[in-house]
C-alpha cells in the first residue's frame, strides 16, 4: 500500500505532470470523458479538475454499472421477489436502486427475502442451503464482473444446482461508447478508458474509436498520477493529430487481457440488445444467457411481465450519464435526492456521478485547493 502513496500520490511527480499538461495543452476547449465510476471518484476525490487547465473539461459518462441498470430490470426483480419460495440475492448497492414504483430495500422492509452477497458464489451457497426455494442472483456489471457470474452459472450446471438462476443485466462497454459518439449529443476529444474492464478485455476493444472516429483513447489506472498521466497522453495525441489506443495502466492491463475470463464469459453469455438507463436500447450491448444454460436464466424460468416503466419526475440521471448535464443541474440534487433517499440511480453507488458530487463538490478535496497541493512539492 505504501508504494501507492509514495509513488502514485507523490506531490513532486504530480507537479511535474501537471506542469507538462499546462505547457503542452492546446489553446482550445478539450472535452475528455471517463467511462468508469472508479475514475470519477479519483477525479473528484483528488481535485484533478482543479489541477489541470480550465479549457480541459472532464466529463463523466455511463461508467457506473449500478447507474446504467434500467428501471425495468429493478421492476422485474421486485416482481420475482414476490413469488412464493423465492430468495433474491444481489450485490449491496443494487438493493437501494429505485425502480418505477419501489426498490428491493423497500420490499425487504415489507418482509420479502432479499439478501446481499459479496460474491456470486455466496448465492450458490444460499441455494444449496435452501433446496426447497428458488435462488435468483441479480447479475449486473460490465466485462469486469460478468466472468465471475458466468463461472457460477457453469458451476451450478456442472453440479446440478437447479434451484439457482441469474437475472442478467450485464453490459459491455464498447457499444455504449459507440452509441454516445453516434448520438452527436456531445462533442468529445478523447476517452479515458476503464482500467478494470480493460484488464479483462485487453486494449483492442477500443480500436474502432481511434480508427473510425479519430478520437484518442487512453486506458488509465485509478491513482491521481495515473489520471494525470492519462490526460497528458491524450493531450500529446491531440497535438500530433494521431488517434491511437494507449495503455497507461500497464501494471494491470495486458494487450490481450484475461483470455480465460473472456472465453468463459462468451461460453455462458451471448450479445443481446439491452436497455441502458437514460440512454435507451443499445444493440448488442447486453449479455444474455446462452441456450445451453437456459435453465439458469431467470428470464426464461419465470417469464415475468411488468407494468410500464416510469422514471421519477425531475430526475436527470440519463442526461448526466450521457455527459450532457452535471448533478448540480438537477432540481432534486441535495434537496430531496441524497444518498440516504436516492430518487435516481446515480445517487446510489459510490461510483455514481451524483453520489460523487454530493460527497466532494463544493467541499475541500483531500489535498485542499490547487495552490496548497502544489506547495507540497516545494
Amino acid at each position: 500500500m505504501l508504494k501507492y502513496i509514495d509513488k502514485f500520490r507523490n506531490p513532486q511527480l504530480i507537479r511535474s505532470i501537471v506542469d507538462k499538461i499546462h505547457q503542452e495543452c492546446p489553446d482550445r476547449t478539450i472535452k475528455l470523458m471517463e467511462v468508469c465510476g472508479g475514475h470519477t471518484i479519483t477525479i473528484f476525490k483528488y481535485g484533478i479538475q482543479k489541477l489541470i487547465p480550465d479549457n480541459i473539461k472532464l466529463i463523466s459518462g455511463p461508467g457506473c454499472p449500478v447507474c446504467v441498470t434500467d428501471n425495468g430490470f429493478i421492476d422485474k426483480a421486485v416482481k420475482i421477489a414476490h413469488l412464493d419460495n423465492v430468495i433474491i440475492t444481489t450485490f449491496g448497492d443494487m438493493i437501494r436502486v429505485p425502480g418505477s414504483r419501489s426498490s428491493l430495500q423497500k420490499e425487504k422492509g415489507h418482509g420479502i427475502d432479499v439478501r446481499i452477497c459479496y460474491s456470486p458464489m455466496d448465492a450458490i451457497t444460499i441455494a444449496q442451503e435452501n433446496p426447497n426455494k428458488e435462488l435468483v442472483f441479480l447479475g449486473i456489471g460490465f466485462e469486469t464482473t460478468a466472468p465471475a457470474v458466468a463461472a457460477v452459472i457453469k458451476y451450478a450446471a456442472d453440479n446440478g444446482i437447479n434451484n439457482f438462476s441469474v437475472l442478467s443485466a450485464h453490459k459491455t462497454m464498447p457499444q455504449a461508447m459507440k452509441a454516445l459518439l453516434d448520438s452527436g449529443d456531445i462533442d468529445l476529444n478523447g476517452f479515458i478508458c476503464p482500467g478494470h474492464v480493460s484488464a479483462i478485455t485487453g486494449v483492442h476493444i477500443y480500436d474502432f474509436i481511434t480508427r473510425d472516429y479519430q478520437i484518442p483513447c487512453v486506458i488509465s489506472g485509478f491513482e491521481p498520477l495515473d489520471m494525470l498521466q492519462s490526460i497528458l497522453m491524450i493531450v500529446r495525441q491531440l497535438n500530433t493529430g494521431n488517434a491511437i489506443v494507449e495503455n497507461q495502466y500497464t501494471r494491470s492491463v495486458r494487450e490481450n487481457g484475461n483470455t480465460y475470463a473472456m472465453t468463459l464469459m462468451m461460453e455462458v453469455f451471448k450479445p443481446v440488445d439491452t436497455e441502458w438507463r437514460g440512454i435507451g436500447t443499445i444493440p448488442g450491448s447486453g449479455l444474455g444467457i446462452r441456450q445451453k444454460y437456459q435453465s439458469f436464466d431467470a428470464n426464461h424460468k419465470f417469464n415475468i411481465e411488468i407494468e410500464p416503466v416510469r422514471e421519477y419526475t425531475g430526475c436527470i440521471c440519463g442526461d448526466i450519464m450521457r455527459g450532457e448535464k452535471v448533478p448540480t443541474d438537477c432540481g432534486l440534487f441535495r434537496k430531496i435526492c441524497h444518498p440516504e433517499d436516492p430518487k435516481g440511480s446515480c445517487m446510489v453507488s459510490d461510483e455514481g456521478t451524483c453520489a460523487t458530487y454530493f460527497k466532494y463538490v463544493n467541499r475541500e478535496s483531500v489535498f485542499g485547493d490547487r495552490n496548497v497541493r502544489l506547495k507540497c512539492s516545494q
